[in-house]
């Protein structure tokens, strides 16, 4: 076969291959075209297979088009740039009142780095002493900076005053005087309380409420206990129902119901009867319907904090503070009917409540420690306890029960009367009087069991009804008389009206009631019961001399 085309041997563009073809190379581009068709077969094939290889490789190393952009598999988060330390407050911006001071910090920022988060300038609330009388407020003041100067390019004076209806309560809003109408002079200063009884202020025409930690615009709260920040574990919430059935023989009088620590919050009582709530404190004073006189509900300071005592017309009364409380109180109850039903709650300090409800043995009532009482099959129930324990500890209780009691020893004779001379009780007002207002405790009792102690004379009582007490009592209480002289002369199963002091001994491990000998001890009556309201109104209030 020959090619086409003339076939010299001194053509200069005519080349020889072995096995090939002969081709004539054209001149122009549409050689090039054509020697690509004349390829011979396996060429073609071999050209094929590096196509498809790059292909294949291609897929999996990424695409071979330059043009299109590699997407990064993960794709890296924008940076911010870090804040400085903040500066240091500056000055109030009042003389006198709530004002505001700020701080501010810097964004430092590297080259690529977006802006940094969060504000630049912080504002908190800085109180300063109280405005005296007749100070002018501050929106006022700056209300009347615009006074007798023209507006809106009139020839028109007006004397301005603040304007509290607006829609935005930053704007500086002023009411022109003797005319309907008022004006809107931009925004006011930082620091001007949004309305006159609203605790928020205005920042750059904004409304903020200060956090617990005293930022405007902070977020944080104070918990129940009042640690700001915290999560209610530095107290306990208490929450007790005092349920007593009085007999039909009659209470009338005040009777303990529980005792508040000092620093409680949140304090709410609610007595459902009609009968009276008190408060006293721990110095025996007290401070809401004491000394058999009820007083108008309304606010009333007590304890470092504000109460508001609250009656209906059927008789039901609350009693609620915030706190904090700032001493112990007591609070009380002046029976008037038989059913008593009061409600309490607060939130308390931790260390201080729980010690409360797990005291098994209360300050007065300390047996001596080389005895372990048996319970008299004869003796009545406990009467039911005056001072509520939290229901936490019900089961500390019970462990105490079934803990094993050891026989007591048999009651000895008491000495023979004669050594112990006469036993002249006290007798008449006047001595009545004298021993009421001398005496840390007064009260009806129920004399259980007595016991020989030593030398002294041990009384396991059942409290009916306090009078006067500089702590209240449980209703079970050992009365001590420093005597086994039956003087005074107390009979088991009867009720008598005491007088008894508070006895503390040097070493500080004794604290007991102590009835003296001529201490005053009368068996009780309604006559005695009358009396003795007479004799409270002429003592004179605070701890006995």
């Amino acid at each position: 076969m020959k090619p086409q085309g003339e076939r010299t041997d001194s053509c200069p563009r005519c080349h020889s291959r072995p096995r090939g073809l002969w081709v004539m190379q054209p001149r122009g581009p549409a050689s090039d075209v054509l020697s690509f068709w004349q390829l011979s077969h396996w060429r073609v094939l071999l050209l094929i297979g590096l196509v498809f290889a790059c292909t294949v490789q291609g897929r999996n190393n990424g695409p071979l088009d330059l043009d299109l952009e590699l997407e990064p598999q993960h794709r890296q988060q924008p940076t911010h740039g870090t804040w400085t330390h903040w500066g240091s407050w500056s000055a109030c911006s009042s003389t006198c009142g709530d004002g505001v001071s700020f701080r501010i910090r810097r964004c430092i920022r590297l080259p690529g780095e977006e802006p940094c988060q969060a504000e630049a300038r912080q504002y908190r609330i800085c109180e300063q002493k109280a405005c005296p009388a007749g100070t002018v407020p501050f929106r006022a003041m700056q209300c009347a900076l615009y006074n007798s100067r023209p507006i809106l390019g009139g020839q028109a004076q007006y004397q301005w005053v603040p304007f509290h209806g607006a829609a935005n309560l930053c704007d500086l809003n002023c009411l022109a005087m003797g005319h309907n109408f008022y004006y809107s002079f931009g925004r006011v200063l930082d620091g001007t309380p949004c309305s006159p009884a609203s605790p928020e202020l205005c920042i750059s025409g904004r409304c903020l409420r200060a956090g617990c930690d005293g930022v405007l615009g902070s977020e944080a709260r104070a918990d129940a206990c009042g640690v700001c920040g915290g999560r209610n574990e530095s107290c306990v919430f208490v929450q007790e129902a005092f349920r007593v059935a009085v007999p039909t023989s009659g209470f009338f009088g005040y009777r303990n119901v529980t005792q508040i620590s000092a620093g409680a919050r949140q304090i709410r009582v609610i007595d459902n009867s009609r009968n009276y709530l008190a408060l006293m404190k721990a110095n025996q004073h007290y401070v809401l319907n004491g000394e058999w006189a009820v007083d108008q509900p309304g606010a009333f300071e007590a304890a470092g904090t504000q109460w508001h005592y609250t009656r209906t017309a059927n008789g039901h009364e609350t009693l609620e503070a915030a706190g904090p409380t700032s001493d112990d109180l007591f609070v009380m109850v002046l029976c008037q009917e038989e059913d008593l039903s009061i409600d309490y709650q607060y939130w308390g300090p931790r260390k201080q409540t729980l010690h409360r409800a797990q005291g098994e043995a209360h300050a007065l009532r300390q047996p001596q420690a080389r005895e372990v009482e048996a319970q008299h099959p004869e003796e009545p129930a406990d009467f039911p306890e005056a001072t509520a324990a939290t229901r936490h500890f019900a089961k500390a209780e019970e462990v105490a029960k079934e803990a094993p009691q050891v026989t007591p020893a048999p009651l000895r004779t008491p000495t023979a009367p004669g050594p112990c001379g006469k036993c002249d009780p006290p007798r008449g007002k006047s001595q009545r009087l004298h021993h009421y207002c001398n005496s840390d405790f007064v009260f009806r009792a129920r004399i259980l069991s007595k016991r020989y102690v030593g030398s002294e004379t041990r009384y396991d009582v059942q409290v009916q009804q306090t009078y006067r007490n500089r702590y209240p009592l449980r209703s079970r209480e050992y009365l001590w008389v420093p005597n086994t002289c039956d003087c005074p002369h107390l009979l088991e199963r009867r009720e008598y009206l005491l007088m008894t002091r508070n006895h503390v001994n040097f070493e500080q491990t004794l604290n007991r009631l102590l009835l003296q000998r001529g201490g005053y001890a009368r068996p009780w009556s309604p006559r005695e019961d009358l009396l003795l309201r007479d004799a409270a109104l002429r003592c004179q209030p605070g701890p006995p001399a």
